[in-house]
């Protein structure tokens, strides 16, 4: 097997994971490495050889600016301070403890060395924990702490990871140095950010046609991820900003066929690099065997300890944590979402799953110090690293589904449906208001206004059924019945046509650009 088929074997994985990890309950990324492993294992498969600084700009791009699409700016606003607390302030904790143990129980581990090795296991992986809390039906609250620490831990954890490597490698240190580097770091990657998202929102607005707007958002995560290494600023925080800006001003609540392609486009990208991206982690294994040989007992000791680590630092800062913002909470008016119990708080920690930065980081050590020497412990530091990653992913990742079913964590269906309602709502008034100002400028006649006003009610009361009385709901479930076979005859003769259509494409003189265009105007038809 070359490298080109072990690709196609994980897009493969990647396709069929989601529905086994859904029949077994089970995450899909950790299936993916799994799968990962198996390969790692066998014979005919050879060694990965991406380089180690293409991972990253190959894989968090895409990935970090799918995550934030199904969020928003005022989510990571109200949870500001959960967020800090576990993307910023437990990334420094769990370095620096981290980097305590690693110097104490690894022989001749230089500081420096340490402390990257710290920053590299401190950050969970973004992907994993939105991918695990989406499928388990986790409360919102608890999904958008995870999301917001995923998506910025990142951020603190590479400059951090920065600054090590060039100590341990140039040999001297400057803490104002690495302060100043962490602030710039920041700023440029916010103004990149601001400004690609600026720029790509008035170039989607002069290219108009989906297609290509569609393809605009694909390439916008990796310019601002580029733009910004490039100027020495951190190209995860600049996708983040750019994402979160054409999230908030990008969106045209007309433009109904581009958001519906653009969001099945981004499914697929989602869902393809992320089974690629953590079937890459399985098949690491690799690495870690042939860095290990000889020394099985004495590593996986050092990796075990590092686990201990990570996993207790995680735990030991929630509890304080929690109970700190619920204070502030409970003292101010935040409209913060913040975990309402210790059961809560429990799969909040279980939930700090390593992953993909974490392999990129840790491969990307480099070989050699500036003298020429050998970079310190480098191999000690890998395998330590994925220890600490497959121990994580793995075993919480299979774990959390029943931690989850056994505490009875769940989310509170009753909020949701009383907040879809009141869009329902919402949706229904905007369409009856729209409505009353066309009868002021246009005269309508009677029957017909009355059609229209019963179409405005039945806007709100599909979405949510709940909104009407009884009576009203039963008309209007009635009307549905109706309209559900009318789209049913409608939807076969719509069919019909299609088949008449393509079938067209086969015969002699026929012009396929012609077939193609006529088709499309009957899809688009089809879905009115």
């Amino acid at each position: 097997m070359d490298q080109l088929a072990l690709l196609f074997v994980l897009l493969l994985g990647a396709v069929v994971s989601v529905p086994l990890g859904d029949r077994f309950g089970l995450p899909a990324p950790v299936l993916m490495t799994l799968l990962g492993i198996v390969l790692a294992v066998a014979d005919f498969v050879p060694n990965v050889s991406i380089p180690p600084e293409l991972i990253l700009p190959l894989l968090l791009p895409p990935l970090l600016y799918a995550a934030v699409r199904r969020t928003s700016w005022r989510q990571f606003a109200a949870n500001k301070r959960p967020i800090f607390l576990l993307a910023v302030a437990l990334v420094f904790v769990t370095t620096f403890a981290v980097a305590a143990v690693a110097s104490a129980i690894v022989p001749g581990l230089p500081i420096a060395a340490a402390v990257a090795l710290g920053a590299l296991v401190a950050p969970p992986d973004p992907v994993a924990a939105t991918a695990v809390a989406g499928q388990l039906g986790l409360p919102r609250r608890l999904v958008s702490i995870l999301e917001g620490e995923g998506l910025f831990n990142d951020v603190t954890a590479i400059v951090l990871y920065h600054v090590a490597i060039a100590a341990a490698v140039s040999g001297t240190f400057s803490p104002w140095g690495a302060g100043l580097d962490l602030v710039l770091s920041a700023v440029v990657a916010v103004v990149v950010g601001l400004a690609l998202g600026w720029a790509a929102n008035k170039l989607m607005d002069l290219l108009g046609d989906a297609t290509l707007q569609i393809g605009m958002t694909l390439l916008v995560p990796y310019a601002s991820y580029v733009l910004a290494e490039e100027l020495h600023g951190s190209g995860v925080l600049a996708v983040l900003t750019t994402a979160l800006f054409l999230a908030e001003y990008a969106t045209d609540a007309d433009d109904v066929m581009t958001r519906l392609a653009g969001s099945t486009v981004w499914d697929v990208v989602d869902t393809l690099v992320t089974g690629v991206a953590f079937g890459l982690i399985g098949l690491e294994l690799h690495n870690a065997i042939r860095t290990a040989a000889g020394r099985w007992g004495e590593m996986l000791g050092w990796a075990a300890e590092i686990v201990v680590v990570v996993v207790l630092v995680r735990l030991v800062w929630l509890l304080p944590a929690t109970w700190l913002t619920k204070r502030l909470h409970a003292k101010r008016d935040y409209d913060e979402e913040i975990p309402t119990s210790w059961r809560e708080t429990v799969v909040m920690w279980w939930s700090g799953m390593r992953g993909v930065a974490s392999v990129a980081l840790a491969l990307a050590i480099p070989l050699e110090m500036d003298d020429g020497s050998p970079f310190p412990d480098r191999d000690e530091i890998v395998f330590i690293a994925f220890g600490v990653i497959m121990a994580t992913l793995v075993l919480q990742g299979l774990t959390l589904p029943w931690l989850v079913r056994k505490l009875g964590v769940r989310a509170d269906t009753d909020v949701e449906k009383a907040f879809e309602k009141e869009l329902a709502i919402r949706a229904a008034k905007a369409a009856k208001r729209r409505l009353r100002e066309i009868e002021q400028v246009e005269e309508l006649p009677e029957e017909v206004s009355e059609q229209l006003l019963r179409r405005a009610f039945d806007i709100g009361v599909r979405i949510s059924p709940d909104m009407g009385d009884e009576e009203r709901r039963e008309a209007s479930a009635q009307r549905a019945r109706r309209m559900k076979r009318m789209r049913r005859i409608q939807g076969e003769m719509m069919s019909a046509a299609r088949h008449e259509v393509l079938s067209a494409r086969s015969e002699p003189g026929a012009d396929p650009e012609i077939v193609d265009r006529v088709l499309r105007h009957l899809d688009v038809r089809s879905l009115r």
